[in-house]
């Protein structure tokens, strides 16, 4: 995976008012913790981490006024519920060759067997361990021809190497729903609706 440069400067004002204005600067507040150091609060560039920030999982190279550089992935990140800005970042302080628990994206390719089942995401994202630096964006499952019923655990997932479940190898990641379960649901629903009707 890709390093992505961020200029980082320490803050020393806290608060909302603080964290205000350091939106209005096009900043974003931000904390860095980890390996058991004091968190350290800094302002990042609010358009570059935006953009970092769309790779799931980014690693961050922070410069830090110039003077040190740390690696950073994202742990927590808080957006305006109605306009989508950033509003704060939690960054975790990450070591080469460590590793990390983090969560990666499911994606699937393929088409169901014919029928109008759905396709049911048990888990969003699979958690797994993982070196800070070798973090893969996401992973692809195939759900080419799968029937009602069926479902695909974590253990089925092939994960790249040096990845390894963070999860119960049988945790159901997906599952393919049958589509008449609610057509049978709205047929009983007008059956009685005409008994009542009867009556």
């Amino acid at each position: 995976m890709s390093e992505v440069k961020l200029s980082a400067e320490t803050r020393t004002e806290f608060g909302k008012g603080a964290a205000r204005r350091v939106r209005r600067a096009s900043k974003v507040p931000a904390v860095l913790y980890g390996h058991g150091t004091e968190p350290l609060h800094l302002t990042l560039p609010g358009h570059d981490l935006l953009l970092a920030l769309r790779t799931p999982n980014v690693l961050i190279s922070l410069d830090i006024d110039g003077k040190a550089n740390e690696l950073a992935i994202p742990k927590a990140v808080q957006r305006d519920p109605l306009k989508g800005f950033l509003e704060h970042v939690d960054l975790l302080l990450v070591k080469r060759g460590e590793k990390v628990n983090v969560e990666i994206p499911v994606h699937t390719e393929g088409e169901l067997a014919p029928g109008g089942n759905l396709l049911e995401h048990v888990l969003n994202a699979l958690p797994v361990e993982a070196e800070a630096t070798h973090i893969p964006e996401a992973v692809t499952v195939s759900v080419e021809g799968l029937e009602a019923g069926a479902s695909i655990h974590a253990k089925d997932i092939t994960l790249p190497s040096g990845v390894t479940l963070a999860v119960e190898e049988d945790a159901v990641v997906l599952q393919v729903l049958a589509a008449q379960a609610e057509e049978a649901a709205e047929g009983e629903g007008e059956e009685v609706a005409e008994e009542v009707a009867e009556a």
